[in-house]
Order: C-alpha cells, then structure tokens, then sequence
C-alpha cells in the first residue's frame, strides 16, 4: 500500500511516470502547480515535531589557511567556486512560514572547503561529456539546466567527468554542504533573508518562469558567487532522504541506506516555499523529470 501511495504522489507533482518506466513522454500537463498547494514530498507521512529549544544560530566560519585559488573553470567550460569551511544550523525556525516538520534545525560544521559549481549543470555540458541530450526543453538552449536526470544519471556523468578531467574529485555535494552553500551566511528562509518579493530577482520559479526553465546565471547570485540555488531545476545532493541528527554533527553525509535520494532548491514549477533554503525534496534514484538537475562539487 505504501509503494502505491508513493507512486501516486510522484504521478501528482510531475505528471508522468519516469521514462525507465515509460519510453514515450507524456504532456507537461499537471506538472505546474494550479493553486495554493505545493507538490507532495514522497517520504509518507511525517512525524509529529518534538519541541525543543531552538540551538544557537552560528555564523559562517572562514577557512583556515585558504587557498589562493578561489575559483577555477574547467577543460569543458563548468566554473567553480570555492566554498570556505565553517558553521552553520541547518534547517528552519519553527516560525518559519512554509515550514515542514523534516526541517529540524541542528548545528552542522564543513570542516574542509571545497569547490561548488557556479550554476547548474547545462545541457551544452552535459552534451560534452555524455554524448547526448536528454532535456524536455531541449528549445531552452546550450545554457539552460539539464533536466530530465535521475540521481543515477548524475553519478555517471560524474564517472565520465573524472575520467574526462583526470580523476579530480568531481562529486555531488552533500545535503549539508549544499544548504551551508545556498544560504551564504544568511539565516533567512532565502539567500538573501525573509522577503518572499525579492526573490524573483534570484529565482527562476512559479511566479516568474512562463512554466519553463530558463538558462543559467541570469538572476542574482548569493554571497557566494552562486548562481540558481533557487528555483529553475531541482538539484540532486549525494545523500539519501533520512531524518536529521538532534546534536551537532561535523561533515554529516545521510544515512547509509535509504529509498529515496535528496533533491534541493526548488525548480522553474513550484511556488515559492518549496525554493527556501531548507526546503527538502526526495525521490527515488532512478526517477527523472523536466525539474530534475544538478550542479557538481569538486574537492579541494
């Protein structure tokens, strides 16, 4: 009954089975929300939240010794920028509006830097090292976010990219090296703080996009230097869907196992509490869609 259930919500928020189930793509119709509600997340019902107080909100840390190189592209045109180390609480206030109760905010350290891709991967990348091109929108352009890719799919570009560049680390983020990069420093439920009318200025999203994904790097990015973590695809992070640890953790990676892999940020489709900073999504590895991305980390 739970598979049945969870299908039928993957059915709602995109409006059509994953091609590994189904050779022809079906219509866009459904995908794009038509009211108030946002598309279901597929991890089932979700636990009561127990009250706790809320931990001590903590800074971004810089890096120690910081290396001179802080950004870099690479031999197929993806830019890179470096991310220092450092502390922050992930997750969202209780009072945070749109807020889902697998938010729970714990205080997570990046004990290491490292590289994050700039924008999301685009379809002129992944063409360079896959061969081919597998976006429903494929009349976006070069420079528009490769979509329709599974957790799967993502991996082994990955594997072709190391190989292509030379074994460098290339990687997805973590859950928890991705949030840490999207919000910057800010403690809001944006890059940028609390106010939902800005965020058009940064977004690609449901109020903006003419119900499509647009190329990359064309809004504000945060104070990182980075482009799209809201909105125009959902990223794929590395981790497995679990629940957060209740303490502090350093460098935490998800759990071992797991059905569902974690996607963040939001896409070009859904209304603007899905594109906050912690706002979690997840489906199962295999599962693609015309919101699904991702952008790549590299270690340093």
């Amino acid at each position: 009954m739970r598979k049945i259930l969870q299908f039928a919500l993957l059915f709602c928020f995109f409006g059509f089975a994953s091609p590994a189930i189904a050779q022809e793509r079906p219509t866009m119709e459904g995908w794009v929300p038509k009211g108030p509600e946002v598309p279901p997340k597929t991890q089932g019902a979700q636990k009561p939240e127990v009250k706790q107080p809320e931990p001590q909100v903590l800074p971004p840390e810089p890096a120690t010794g910081a290396p001179a190189q802080r950004t870099f592209t690479n031999g197929i045109g993806m830019s890179f920028m470096l991310i220092p180390a450092g502390s922050f609480t992930m997750g969202s206030p209780t009072s945070e509006p749109g807020r889902d109760t697998d938010e729970q905010q714990h205080p997570v350290t990046i004990s290491k830097p490292f590289y994050l891709q700039t924008t999301e991967v685009t379809q002129k990348q992944w063409t360079q090292v896959m061969g081919n091109n597998p976006a429903y929108f494929k009349d976006c352009g070069d420079d528009c976010p490769v979509e329709w890719v599974s957790w799967d799919d993502a991996q082994e570009f990955i594997r072709r990219l190391n190989q292509k560049e030379g074994g460098k680390g290339y990687r997805l983020p973590s859950e928890a090296e991705w949030e840490y990069a999207c919000r910057a420093g800010s403690k809001g439920s944006f890059c940028f703080g609390d106010e939902e009318a800005k965020l058009g200025e940064y977004a690609w999203y449901y109020g903006n996009s003419g119900s499509k994904p647009h190329p990359v790097g064309k809004k504000k990015p945060n104070a990182f230097g980075l482009y799209d973590m809201h909105g125009n695809v959902f990223e794929w992070c590395q981790d497995r869907y679990g629940d957060y640890p209740t303490s502090q953790v350093t460098d935490p990676t998800g759990p071992k196992t797991g059905e569902f892999s974690v996607l963040r940020g939001g896409a070009w489709s859904p209304l603007a509490r899905s594109l906050r900073s912690a706002f979690r999504h997840s489906y199962t590895p295999r599962f693609r869609g015309p919101g699904s991305g991702f952008r790549v980390a590299r270690d340093y």
